[in-house]
């Protein structure tokens, strides 16, 4: 079982994560990650995270989720994208994104099968 890299720092416009060096923004799964562009999927603030952003993470084994929201709670996750991870039986968890880092790093210290995507300013 491969464990989900840990989130070393977090300060507005970084996150660094073992072994992916500093981003703007992460997605970070079981065994990886990698920067999340949200050009690739057309995400804005709003409507928000969208199913396709996740879509790596659920590959890649995660049985849980951290969405953070944002340093300021701007990024939206809208209600579908929360059903459609809770239809697939993925547990799933809305943060600011200082508490979404802490409790991500919490459950993959604790090794558990968990993903997030991080966005690091508003």
């Amino acid at each position: 079982m491969s464990l989900s890299p840990r989130i070393q720092t977090l300060r507005w416009g970084q996150v660094e994560a073992e072994s992916l060096g500093v981003q703007r923004d992460v997605k970070l799964w079981p065994g990886g990650g990698r920067a999340w562009d949200w050009r690739e999927t057309g995400t804005r603030h709003v409507p928000g995270v969208q199913l396709a952003d996740l879509t790596e993470l659920l590959q890649h084994g995660a049985e849980i989720v951290v969405l953070s929201r944002g340093m300021d709670l701007v990024l939206q996750v809208p209600a579908e994208t929360l059903d459609a991870l809770r239809q697939l039986g993925v547990a799933v968890h809305v943060l600011e994104t200082r508490e979404a880092a802490k409790l991500y790093n919490t459950l993959a210290e604790a090794g558990q099968r968990v993903g997030g995507v991080f966005h690091s300013t508003c």
